[in-house]
């Protein structure tokens, strides 16, 4: 489960036994301990998984947005239904608030055969300190890949050498050392699905996550 499913996991949770509900609209909370489940679209990327959710008496599947099951102990889930997304503000805007910010990604581009930035990319780095400082304790991802010229085993190499000197920009601007994580992938995650020693701009890249 990557990350950002495991955040998206985390709404549904922590918006449980707030609310209840009954067959076709929402109700104020429910004293006899139920719990209300809500499926959201990850704040992310927008898509939305599935959830399965299960009781001693039956099971209800959610796979769209805002769809919405009503659990109490030794009972049946209740029919689904989709909440409107001024139910889903009124009832979770507390414990959505709540949540961390979703990660921001920045992609920087390279010269070819090369750990120096293209003009675009560097113009970029202001935005990515900018985003750090919009969290209070952030992490910082930072992914170096090539295009296929070359073999895999330097690929490797040259993708870290450009994480690292993305890095070195960004600690040298002020970014604490000990939020940055570094890797590479080299050419064994392309952008662009090219053959072997095809060179592609868009594969020469640096991908940078803040959270």
């Amino acid at each position: 489960m990557t990350w950002r499913r495991r955040r998206a996991a985390a709404i549904g949770a922590a918006a449980l036994a707030f609310v209840s509900c009954g067959p076709k609209k929402v109700q104020p909370p429910d004293p006899r301990g139920r719990d209300q489940i809500v499926l959201l679209p990850d704040a992310d990327t927008g898509t939305t998984g599935r959830a399965s959710v299960s009781s001693g008496a039956g099971s209800v599947d959610l796979s769209q947005p805002r769809q919405s099951t009503t659990v109490a102990m030794g009972q049946a889930p209740s029919a689904v239904l989709i909440l409107s997304e001024s139910d889903v503000r009124r009832l979770f805007g507390g414990a959505l608030s709540a949540l961390p910010p979703a990660p921001t990604h920045f992609t920087l581009f390279y010269k070819f055969d090369s750990d120096e930035l293209t003009d675009e990319s560097r113009a970029l780095v202001s935005k990515i300190l900018e985003a750090v400082k919009d969290r209070p304790v952030p992490e910082v991802m930072i992914i170096g890949h090539t295009d296929t010229m070359g073999d895999r085993k330097s690929n490797v190499a040259l993708g870290m050498r450009r994480a690292w000197r993305v890095r070195g920009i960004l600690t040298d601007a002020g970014l604490p050392a000990a939020t940055v994580d570094v890797t590479s992938h080299g050419e064994a995650d392309l952008l662009i699905k090219t053959r072997d020693n095809t060179p592609e701009p868009r594969n020469r890249r640096v991908e940078i996550t803040v959270r």
